[in-house]
């Protein structure tokens, strides 16, 4: 799932981070999440700090997501035979949902 999604900074100790991009990635018995964001500051890689702020940011991704997929969706891309992928482009502009 590939959505354009915008997501203000969110405030951190130690400064924002904006998030730029979240894949889902389903695989036998697990969810992958990779998670592309900009930060000021921050704590260390590999840190619980570092772990929670980064799980915030995607539960805030994934709940912005949730929303636009209310309103309006337009497929605009697709691809392949029995395996399938679309990719979705939603807008999240003020007063875009129906």
């Amino acid at each position: 799932m590939l959505a354009s999604v915008q997501t203000e900074g969110l405030p951190t100790a130690e400064g924002n981070m904006t998030l730029q991009r979240l894949v889902l990635d389903y695989r036998t018995g697990e969810l992958v999440l990779r998670v592309l964001y900009r930060a000021q500051g921050g704590p260390n890689t590999g840190t619980k700090a570092r772990a929670r702020e980064v799980s915030r940011l995607a539960r805030s991704g994934l709940q912005d997501a949730l929303e636009a997929l209310e309103g309006d969706v337009e497929v605009v891309g697709t691809s392949g035979f029995t395996t399938r992928e679309d990719v979705l482009l939603v807008d999240t502009t003020e007063g875009s949902a129906a």
